[in-house]
């Protein structure tokens, strides 16, 4: 276009904008919503982000970490120790139970040497140093835990409680652990002890499930990536594990990051939503500039400087409530930034996030051009005919194909943009499609409730009210469409959450009796397992008791090449898995492809994997696969598939092994007891009586912490789908406002043929909820499909319609409808008839 058209259609848009934003309200505040919540959970992602970057040497406790399982170093990677760092600091972490008089609790128990922390500090109540809390007291060891477990435990300081086998006394509760979110989740609070402690406690013997951690401090400048690379290369069969203080807390940040995509993709949910008032605003506003536009078409303007003036204009207006979402987006955070770090277990200091606030401006920028570009393309088809008919019906044809285009192109770029931004590709493209599915669903209903109620108003006689709802629902399908996707939207990702939250809950309180094991029991010793099946399978109210050897391995090749190059990224080789072996098959264990091996078997070592994940990264029968156990690699055979249902909470290994392979490595046992609740504190007694080493853990208390996880998701998401509905709200609003004039028209027509105010009332009533019911009852039947696929293949569990969802959401639909539609009634209902019948040409 000419620098003529630009000037032209600029000063139109100018003299238009002088008229203010009064018709424009909706649009901002749809626009400025949507792209609100996108910029406070983009600055809270980078304000956590930051905070892992930044403290990452205090979070880890030093400037690398060496992991071993149930090992500790050998000489040789001390030696490399020495060599590449000034000092190290030496962590045993294991679980175990602490133990006063009757009161037994599990504690993560993280013993240290004199020089932990090496970066950071404890905090303890009452204040002292940490060597001055863990300095034996006659004859016993101190040990310092967190308030949680001494509460449990009803312990105060300069009490007595037991580890093991060794008494300790308990010298200050633990207030801050610098390095507790490096540790990832943990199903009991901590406990602090010196290693030396633990000789006589009989907790670290060979076999015991622990995991051992070195901390270094390293020279400054030290180069973290040749360091990493070195340890890689020098002790990659030996099962060492490297982290460095870039990465302190992966768990955390891949936490932070899928949960903030996701809310993300809930806030372009709401941003979609809002498009539909967007779009209706502005359809809305060129329907009052019909005669204008005809006017100017009259005086010679063309096609391009009509586009172009009220292009200009909503840019303007779409430029202001990007603008106010922005301001709203980074101040929120900032206004509760004290509330948030503290709430949060790691560290984060919010400020501004331009970058968060990028990403909100691009997603407000494409969405307000995408639901602009349709009502703008038709205005420009308006002729200067225009002015010797209607002049309040503006154009219904079909866009130019070049708009369809462009259209198509901006759906690409707002998808492509998400993706890039989450870093979440699929998850992004399925959610546009699933979006788009919503939309294209609720445009549908929309028609089809429109169809049906001008078919049905015609058997309405006798009931005036009704009948006048139904034939205005029915020839104003502009207005129901907007209606039932703005509402429809946000009770969709309301259903599908609250039917996702209700169904997590009731597996874990309704199933959890029947399904999951009362305790797992772990630290076994193999000449303690007699007594401690004697113990169980004698009890009347233990109905079942499983048992099998337990190590630890890490899967390092397969078929000779690194294990990452074969399954990707994929969590059976992230870290160690539990390992097994039998000699024959067990009697619950289905075979699904494959053979078991004999029960005497001594050749090369065989593998039997777990079926589905053996699916997941491509492994197949007659396939080597190397596992490290103990420093040492074993190579197998897989020659077997097998089904292993994780989702009882019981026992179950991802791979196993034939004995002969297995046998002679130091190992102890676990096993699983199925028990009436009535019994399981007397079993856990007894089993502690006897055997001071074995660790129980007890499954209701774990799913318990677990569940209260999900149930902050689900609050998470809970926040985000409200915002969603928020905004269906507002459009709502819009269009009841945009539909103002037309309900005073009828209100006047209906008022002059006799109609009370009641009955006019009752008639708008029996509209909005018609509608609202039409959007709740698509919402749930989406809801509900997604919450099905989310139970079925994500978390593998039966899917059950929790009907008080169901109710909530049908009201919630009807009420909200209800709401923002009679909002603006009692304006229509107080006009006088002749003054609006004058009116009218």
């Amino acid at each position: 276009m000419s620098k003529r058209i630009w000037a032209q259609a600029w000063r139109i848009a100018r003299r238009e904008l002088r008229g203010g934003v009064r018709g424009f309200r909706i649009f901002l505040a749809c626009l400025a919503l949507g792209v609100a919540v996108i910029a406070a959970i983009g600055s809270l992602r980078a304000s956590i982000e930051g905070g892992l970057e930044r403290e990452g040497r205090a979070l880890l406790g030093g400037d690398a970490e060496l992991t071993f399982t149930y090992r500790t170093a050998e000489p040789a990677e001390f030696e490399w120790m020495n060599q590449i760092a000034t000092a190290y600091s030496e962590i045993i972490d294991f679980r175990s139970m602490a133990v006063v008089d009757e009161e037994r609790s599990l504690t993560q128990v993280k013993a240290i040497d004199n020089l932990y922390p090496l970066v950071g500090a404890v905090q303890l109540s009452p204040e002292m140093p940490l060597g001055i809390a863990l300095q034996p007291d006659e004859g016993l060891p101190g040990a310092v835990m967190e308030r949680a477990l001494a509460d449990r435990l009803g312990l105060t300081t300069g009490e007595t409680f037991t580890l093991g086998n060794q008494d300790f006394r308990l010298s200050a509760l633990l207030i801050v652990e610098p390095d507790a979110a490096s540790a990832g989740f943990t199903l009991a609070p901590r406990t602090l002890v010196h290693t030396e402690a633990l000789a006589n406690s009989g907790l670290l013997a060979p076999g015991t499930l622990f995991s051992s951690k070195y901390r270094l401090r390293l020279p400054a400048g030290s180069d973290l990536d040749a360091l990493k690379a070195a340890s890689e290369a020098q002790f990659a069969d030996t099962g060492l594990r490297w982290r460095d203080a870039r990465n302190a807390a992966p768990g955390i940040r891949r936490f932070v990051d899928r949960l903030a995509a996701f809310l993300v993709l809930v806030g372009l949910s709401g941003l979609a939503v809002g498009g539909v008032g967007i779009s209706a605003a502005v359809r809305a506003y060129l329907a009052t500039k019909t005669a204008t536009i005809a006017m100017l078409r009259t005086l010679g303007a063309d096609r391009n400087t009509i586009f172009l003036s009220y292009f200009l204009q909503i840019a303007v207006i779409s430029a202001l409530g990007i603008t106010l979402g922005l301001l709203v987006g980074g101040i929120l955070p900032l206004a509760l930034g004290p509330v948030i770090e503290a709430a949060l277990p790691f560290p984060a200091e919010i400020d501004l996030a331009p970058r968060a606030l990028l990403e909100a401006a691009l997603y407000g920028v494409l969405t307000a051009f995408l639901f602009t570009l349709w009502p703008l393309a038709r205005a420009e088809q308006i002729t200067a005919a225009t002015l010797l008919r209607d002049r309040t019906n503006t154009t219904k044809q079909r866009p130019a194909f070049r708009y369809l285009i462009i259209t198509a192109c901006g759906v690409m770029a707002l998808v492509g943009l998400a993706s890039w931004f989450t870093g979440s590709m699929w998850l992004t493209i399925w959610m546009a499609l699933g979006l788009i599915g919503a939309l294209m669903i609720l445009w549908l209903a929309a028609w089809m409730m429109a169809a049906f109620a001008r078919f049905i108003q015609k058997y309405m006689r006798g009931h005036p009210s009704l009948r006048w709802a139904l034939s205005q629902t029915g020839n104003n399908r502009e207005a129901a469409t907007a209606t039932v996707i703005a509402l429809g939207l946000g009770l969709t990702v309301l259903a599908a959450i609250g039917q996702i939250d209700g169904n997590m809950r009731r597996a874990i309180q309704d199933n959890l009796p029947d399904q999951a094991p009362s305790y797992f029991f772990v630290d076994i010793q193999r000449d303690q397992m007699p007594a401690f099946l004697q113990r169980v399978e004698q009890d009347p109210k233990v109905s079942r008791v499983e048992n099998a050897p337990m190590l630890r391995g890490i899967i390092t090749r397969i078929n000779g090449q690194p294990a990452r190059d074969i399954a990707g990224d994929h969590w059976v080789i992230r870290g160690d898995r539990g390992v097994s072996y039998a000699g024959a098959q067990p009697p619950n264990t289905s075979v699904t492809a494959g053979t078991w091996w004999s029960e005497d078997y001594t050749g090369k070592p065989q593998i039997s994997f777990a079926a589905e994940e053996a699916e997941e990264i491509g492994l197949e029968l007659g396939d080597e696969m190397t596992v490290n156990i103990l420093g040492r690699d074993i190579t197998a055979t897989v020659t077997s598939f097998r089904e292993v249902d994780f989702s009882t909470a019981g026992m179950g290994f991802i791979l196993v092994m034939n004995e002969a392979a297995l046998k002679a490595a130091p190992h102890s046992f676990i096993a699983t007891v199925y028990a009436q609740s009535e019994a399981e504190t007397q079993i856990l007694r007894d089993i502690a009586q006897a055997m001071p080493n074995v660790t129980a853990i007890r499954m209701r208390d774990a799913i318990d912490r677990i569940a209260g996880i999900l149930e902050q998701l689900a609050s998470a998401t809970g926040y985000g789908a409200a915002a969603t509905l928020l905004t269906g709200f507002l459009v709502l609003l819009g269009t009841a406002a945009a539909e103002e004039p037309s309900r005073r028209y009828e209100a006047a027509v209906l008022k002059t043929l006799g109609a009370s105010r009641l009955h006019i009332l009752f008639s708008f009533a029996l509209r909005t909820a018609y509608l609202g019911a039409a959007a709740a009852l698509v919402a749930l039947i989406a809801g509900i499909a997604a919450a099905w696929a989310v139970n079925t293949y994500v978390f593998d569990a039966a899917f059950t319609v929790i009907w008080s969802n169901v109710l909530l959401i049908l009201s919630a639909g009807v009420g909200v409808s209800l709401l923002a539609g009679l909002v603006f009634a009692h304006a229509s209902l107080k006009s006088r008839p002749a003054q609006i019948l004058r009116t009218k040409d």
